[in-house]
């Protein structure tokens, strides 16, 4: 941001966490794109102040709930998360004032607990459990945000306003950074939010632009969007966060052209060949 002072040239800078989340860079990936005779362009989120692609949602949702009223000064944040929105929620209601509750299943990371408690936001572990039961760690968080007076229950997999923050953001950031040159568009969907925001978006300036899911095994959507019906094919991923057995509200009508299925075989190997090659150290989603 540019801001003028009387005598001087302007000086840059963000103001504050969230002002610094989002215009992420495309760094060329070299080998795969010498490789395969693409230019192949990695969205660089893991430089969000929060350090994931999570940053963006956490803002949209807590802007999104200000705008509606459903949160006031002092109030407290409550979502269900694999953890890396939670992470951003947290950092985003430390920078808003807010307190911040996150649940979580008892099968992610022990350093995805370790950052959120750092944070200073309250954490509930349960049971991992399928969606279908009332101790879902959405299902809790929703409860929790009932129980607690001022709280909102911000809803990241089924809040359409992830979504749009992608749609808003995301989006245009990597139709201007290609000029508009872009072929294709692939990401995985855990809330659908990146998906289905970004896929609207190029969409909206160029239906030709292909928008693919890469899908870990175990999940269901990659099925969903070649047939229409949720089917899971093998076991499940080692890959956390990403995967699901449900359409959710943000993934919901995105479109979608086509869909692969990515093995956890396959996804290490690349995360070794990204760091080994391009020097560039990632997770599996």
């Amino acid at each position: 941001r540019d801001v003028d002072t009387p005598g001087s040239e302007a000086m840059r800078f963000r103001r504050g966490f969230v002002d610094a989340i989002g215009n992420t860079p495309l760094i060329r990936l070299e080998a795969l794109s010498r490789e395969t005779g693409c230019e192949i362009l990695g969205k660089a989120e893991f430089m969000n102040p929060g350090g994931s692609v999570k940053d963006r949602a956490a803002r949209g949702l807590i802007e999104d709930a200000e705008r509606r009223g459903l949160l006031a000064p002092g109030g407290t944040v409550v979502d269900g998360t694999a953890g890396n929105t939670g992470i951003g929620l947290a950092h985003v209601c430390r920078a808003r004032g807010y307190r911040c509750l996150i649940v979580m299943p008892d099968n992610q990371s022990a350093d995805k607990y370790e950052a959120i408690r750092a944070l200073g936001a309250s954490l509930e572990i349960v049971k991992a459990v399928p969606y279908s039961s009332a101790e879902h760690f959405q299902k809790v968080a929703r409860r929790r945000a009932d129980e607690i007076p001022g709280a909102c229950w911000t809803n990241q997999f089924d809040n359409p306003a992830n979504r749009d923050f992608h749609a808003a953001t995301t989006g245009p950031e990597i139709w201007r950074d290609t000029a508009g040159r872009i072929d294709a568009f692939v990401t995985s969907s855990g809330t659908g939010g990146t998906l289905g925001g970004v896929a609207r978006y190029l969409k909206s300036r160029r239906q030709e632009v292909l928008t693919v899911l890469a899908d870990p095994q175990g999940s269901s959507l990659a099925h969903y969007v070649r047939h229409g019906e949720l089917r899971a094919h093998g076991p499940g991923s080692i890959t956390e966060g990403i995967g699901i057995a449900r359409v959710t509200a943000n993934f919901d009508g995105a479109p979608v052209d086509d869909a692969v299925t990515v093995s956890d075989a396959e996804a290490v190997h690349y995360v070794y060949r990204r760091l080994r090659e391009e020097g560039l150290s990632l997770g599996a989603s």
